[in-house]
């Protein structure tokens, strides 16, 4: 061989690892959250075999997964604003109310859901509103507008629920929560949808680059241009927007408007959002690390329960669903460390 060969061999070499090295660097905490979700899925697998070599477990996975992830992909972009919304919860419940009163006014199932989908926007766009124009910490706002919108529930309802059983051979109701091909929940498939929807806005289109900026420095967004009083309130908006959609997503499926919808749902999608790699501190997150976030936390408690017992030198140790929040804890605080791990020596 050349020296000119070997010279040209030695270019194509540095060039493939410069190209690895970058591709590392750009999608680190990605191929970290993945590891993380493998390494949980082996473990169970190992732990319970007959439970997670069958398919049915996937089935009720990806029945109840959407109902908190189609909420945790939006929320990623809010967090990566800077943001924190924790009224989420109760604008679920929110746009139930409006869908179950429009419903029964209208007999017509498609005005109800517009109706939803309106009611959690508009709630939605009112936090955006709170924060934005009141110059009040979106996580205190937030936190007042979780209490208040929960206790307009329970007093326009009388906490009284209401039936949808009648719904259970509707049209829209099987394209929102029906089986495809008698296996596949039409949620899990929606969930997809949105999560396509949110990365196409996040990484191919200006408002995901707007909140990217506003999320590493405000002033220079302000500086190049960028509106934004608009991003940051119809960031919230859209979040109010997916609230109500998991909401009707969740009672359809119930076949029951529960008015404590939304209770236990705060924690988990949170987690998912974090656990996924999105930073508290904004200007850092991704669609693909909240979807395997949700993923992860979607499959714990059931993992757990399935497992039943472990035994650790000699000690057996009783696994129930009381574990899930220790467990929920300590893979967040590993993963994020891996994460942060990860990310310092892909730096250097």
């Amino acid at each position: 061989m050349t020296e000119t060969q070997n010279a040209k061999a030695v270019g194509q070499q540095q060039s493939w690892h410069s190209k690895v090295s970058k591709a590392a660097r750009s999608y680190g905490l990605q191929i970290g959250i993945f590891f993380v979700l493998l390494v949980i899925w082996a473990l169970f697998i190992v732990g319970a075999p007959e439970t997670f070599l069958s398919s049915t477990i996937y089935a009720a996975y990806m029945s109840t997964i959407p109902f908190f992830a189609v909420i945790a992909l939006p929320l990623t972009m809010i967090v990566i604003a800077g943001e924190m919304d924790l009224s989420f919860p109760s604008i679920m419940g929110v746009g139930m109310v409006a869908f179950a009163s429009v419903w029964r006014l209208t007999d017509s199932v498609v005005l109800a859901f517009i109706a939803s989908l309106v009611a959690g926007f508009l709630v939605g766009l009112l936090n955006g509103a709170i924060v934005v124009k009141l110059g009040i910490p979106s996580l205190v706002a937030t936190l007042g507008t979780q209490f208040f919108w929960k206790g307009f529930v329970l007093v326009v309802t009388n906490a009284g629920g209401v039936s949808l059983v009648p719904l259970k051979e509707n049209a829209l109701r099987q394209a929102l929560v029906g089986r495809v091909a008698d296996y596949v929940p039409a949620q899990m498939i929606w969930t997809v949808i949105v999560a396509i929807v949110v990365w196409v806005f996040l990484n191919r289109h200006k408002f995901g680059a707007h909140v990217y900026l506003i999320g590493d420095n405000v002033e220079s967004a302000r500086l190049m241009g960028v509106n934004v009083d608009r991003t940051r309130m119809m960031n919230f908006a859209v979040l109010g927007l997916a609230a109500a959609f998991g909401g009707v997503l969740s009672s359809l499926e119930q076949s029951y408007f529960w008015v404590s919808l939304g209770d236990g749902y705060l924690l988990r999608t949170m987690a998912s959002v974090f656990l996924g790699g999105t930073s508290v501190f904004g200007g850092t997150g991704t669609v693909f690390g909240t979807f395997i976030g949700c993923l992860i936390i979607g499959v714990i408690q059931a993992g757990i329960v399935a497992i039943g017992k472990i035994e650790i030198f000699g000690l057996v140790i009783e696994l129930t669903g009381f574990w899930t929040q220790l467990i929920y804890g300590l893979i967040i605080i590993v993963s994020v460390s891996l994460q942060n791990v990860l990310s310092r020596r892909l730096s250097r």
